[in-house]
């Protein structure tokens, strides 16, 4: 396919889905930039117009109706989705798994999961017609190792990990490229969801240590997603150089 590609990304908002946007845009490609705060939304789209064409969807992923709704409503001008980046994902508590709570642990399975199921349920129809795509699933450090009070959240990114899998197999007939980025520890907001607003607490998993940054792994996606089209980047761990497993990470005093 000779057309300006367009990539499809989920989480756009902030994190790494935001710096994902914002580096695509500067490389030209025409974006769809989903998340679920309007606001954030039309801010960026103005902000990355200058560059590329932008339109923004406002749903959540974890709505089912509301996903396909989307994906159905898009203008034929950015329908023929080329790149898929299934960003949005979050974690809620750490907590023992006797003393777990059943709304996070509800919540992860609805959003890193069967969100990133229904999204790539809306999106895989027109790259399977082309013949040609390419799906970029964000994984964890968390789908490769489990850690202590990580259960539930490390169950959906070990989820993660074989659906990214079962993809690569299923899609390999249609010549669809499938991958997945496995970030480590990356400062974003992400913890302070994860520990319900405490930002203290927040704060202090990032102390001590250079963690990676969202810019880095948008670095990364965009490199991936740039290979001559013979080449598929199928499964990458990053880590900041201070981590060496999920548990183990080199802080200074």
């Amino acid at each position: 396919m000779n057309e300006k590609p367009i990539a499809f990304i989920t989480g756009a908002t902030s994190g790494i889905g935001l710096e994902t946007a914002k580096l695509f845009a500067t490389h030209k490609i025409n974006l769809v930039i989903c998340g679920r705060r309007r606001q954030r939304l039309e801010a960026l789209k103005k902000e990355l117009s200058r560059y590329t064409k932008v339109f923004f969807l406002e749903f959540d992923v974890q709505d089912k109706n509301a996903v396909f709704e989307a994906v159905d409503s898009l203008p034929e001008e950015f329908s023929n989705i080329s790149i898929l980046i299934n960003n949005a994902g979050n974690a809620h508590g750490l907590h023992s798994i006797e003393d777990g709570d059943l709304d996070d642990w509800e919540a992860m399975m609805d959003i890193n999961v069967k969100g990133l199921l229904y999204v790539s349920k809306a999106i895989m129809p027109k790259m399977i017609e082309n013949k040609f795509g390419h799906i970029i699933n964000i994984g964890s450090i968390a789908g490769k190792e489990v850690y202590p009070k990580g259960n539930v959240y490390c169950a959906s990114k070990y989820a993660v990990d074989a659906i990214n899998q079962g993809m690569r197999i299923d899609l390999n007939k249609y010549g669809i490229r499938v991958g997945a980025i496995n970030p480590g520890l990356v400062e974003t907001e992400f913890s302070e969801v994860r520990f319900k607003g405490d930002k203290e607490k927040a704060s202090d998993t990032y102390e001590g240590y250079q963690p990676l940054r969202p810019e880095d792994i948008a670095d990364i996606i965009h490199f991936v997603v740039t290979r001559p089209y013979h080449v598929n980047i199928a499964d990458l761990l990053v880590l900041p150089t201070a981590q060496a497993s999920a548990t183990i990470v080199n802080k200074q005093k």
